[in-house]
């Protein structure tokens, strides 16, 4: 049973990035191996803890996932591992808006998940390291500490490490007050600006566009915790987690179709925006699954019964995904021939008629550009329409990560297809996304494992196409039954 430590911080900008991938690549480098996880729907923070640790980064989200996963699915991740090292979000106790004031569809507060870091802890039964940006901070630091050792008393506090800190006077200040509210400090690291990752409009630049500054950047945070941080005192602090088995894709898809159909997923650097068990999923449900990158790849893999186009930034890619002309014909085709496709926000606007004024696939007649709104969130919806992945009425939460917009908008009546989702949410408006035959798009990112009924559902629709892929109808049979329950809980953005 691997150990986990969870680095949490006391708002977001603390450094819990920093402290967290430097203490993976830390470690690894003496010689220890190490899980990586991130709590929340994160898609940038994952690529830097794989770079870290050499695994795949993984994340814990309860309220994508449902509470009984969570363990779980960490016992799959850690597997092998010495140690887990689970990164945080925002703050601590920061989660959903509306979980602790008063639940969600007359839920008790106590049943309904909030998704905060602290909630993660608490389900893995970890020790927290809070992470603190000390600029501004002396003795009033113990009154903050105070405050969050004892908020919430079944969230255990390990230590702390001090981030941003001034000079060895400032360090000796801050030490005690720490002593004052007895928290140890494992760690001080000190203000510098040369760990800086160029971020943009949705966050830090992914490490597969950075490239080897991606690298150089997590072997320079390595190297900033091993000369601050007390290593050893981190691996004595880790505690076990609940001896829960592990996650099992095919326990969750069910028996796998024998055909092996071959379903793409688009990867690299214009679409990174994908979970860990996706894949997993998808082979379990018995595809034959195969990654290919719409920047480099000219044609998609041989034989694709099935297409995945994740989120990402195709945004910042417009110039050469277009340039691509051959594999945005052959897109084009597949979807025409009737091949399931899923589509996820950057995939959305791949399959649009043109982004920024660059020719995508011209699936659909929606015209993709950049707008200066973030739409961020979790995001409860219920499907319209019948598809490839969902039953109409079937309802699920999902998350909304993007600054950019589709005209005709995606839902709309003239945009030539049926919409895919109505938002649950009170301030929600109209329906989002298209449904097109074997084709579902929109903007809503679900997170695979929380949905594997979907994940079976589509690789058996894949197999059909690759059985008859000329005598493909536009009704999709419901003939792969879907394990969402009808009483999923309905909440608010956060």
């Amino acid at each position: 049973m691997s150990r986990a430590i969870v680095i949490a911080g006391v708002a977001s900008g603390t450094g819990k990035t920093t402290v967290a991938t430097g203490l993976m690549a830390a470690l690894r480098r003496r010689g220890t191996s190490v899980a990586p996880f991130k709590v929340g729907p994160d898609y940038i923070d994952p690529g830097y803890h794989a770079l870290a640790t050499g695994r795949p980064g993984r994340n814990l989200d309860p309220v994508l996932v449902g509470e009984h996963r969570v363990p779980a699915l960490f016992a799959h991740g850690a597997a092998g591992a010495e140690l887990a090292v689970v990164e945080g979000v925002m703050g601590l106790f920061d989660g959903r808006i509306g979980a602790a004031a008063g639940g969600y569809a007359g839920q008790p507060v106590d049943e309904v998940a909030d998704g905060s870091t602290a909630h993660v802890a608490r389900l893995l039964g970890a020790p927290v390291l809070l992470v603190v940006d000390t600029r501004g901070q002396s003795r009033s630091l113990a009154a903050l500490l105070h405050g969050f050792a004892t908020y919430r008393p079944g969230t255990r506090l390990a230590g702390v490490v001090l981030n941003q800190v001034g000079s060895p006077r400032h360090e000796e200040v801050l030490r005690a007050a720490c002593a004052e509210v007895g928290l140890p400090v494992l760690g001080a690291l000190p203000r510098r600006d040369e760990l800086a990752v160029p971020s943009r409009h949705l966050g830090l630049v992914t490490a597969a566009e950075h490239g080897g500054a991606a690298t150089a950047a997590v072997d320079a945070m390595a190297e900033l915790v091993a000369r601050h941080v007390d290593l050893d005192a981190v691996l004595a602090a880790a505690g076990g987690h609940p001896d829960t088995p592990a996650w099992e894709p095919a326990a969750e898809v069910g028996e796998p179709v024998g055909a092996r159909p071959v379903v793409a997923i688009a990867g690299g650097s214009a679409f990174s925006f994908g979970y860990a068990e996706h894949p997993e999923l998808l082979a379990a449900a018995g595809a034959h699954v195969v990654v290919f990158d719409p920047l480099r790849d000219e044609r998609l893999p041989e034989g694709t019964a099935g297409l995945v186009l994740p989120g990402g930034f195709p945004e910042e890619h417009g110039a050469a995904l277009a340039a691509n002309a051959s594999l945005r014909a052959e897109v084009a085709a597949l979807a025409a021939a009737g091949a399931p496709v899923h589509a996820e926000c950057g995939g959305l606007l791949y399959l649009g008629t043109e982004l920024d004024g660059q020719p995508m696939c011209g699936v659909l007649p929606g015209v993709g550009r950049m707008t200066t709104q973030l739409r961020l969130g979790y995001r409860d919806a219920v499907a319209i329409s019948p598809s490839a992945l969902f039953d109409a009425g079937q309802r699920v939460t999902g998350h909304e990560f993007h600054r950019t917009e589709v005209t005709p908008r995606a839902g709309d009546p003239t945009g030539g297809a049926a919409p895919a989702w109505q938002w649950a949410q009170r301030d929600a408006t109209g329906p989002e996304g298209y449904v097109r035959g074997q084709l579902h798009a929109s903007y809503l990112h679900v997170h695979p494992a929380g949905q594997p009924g979907a994940v079976a559902r589509f690789v058996a629709a894949c197999a059909r196409f690759a059985a008859t892929p000329n005598d493909v109808p536009d009704d999709v049979p419901n003939d792969v039954p879907n394990d969402v329950p009808d009483d999923a809980p309905v909440g608010v953005p956060r």
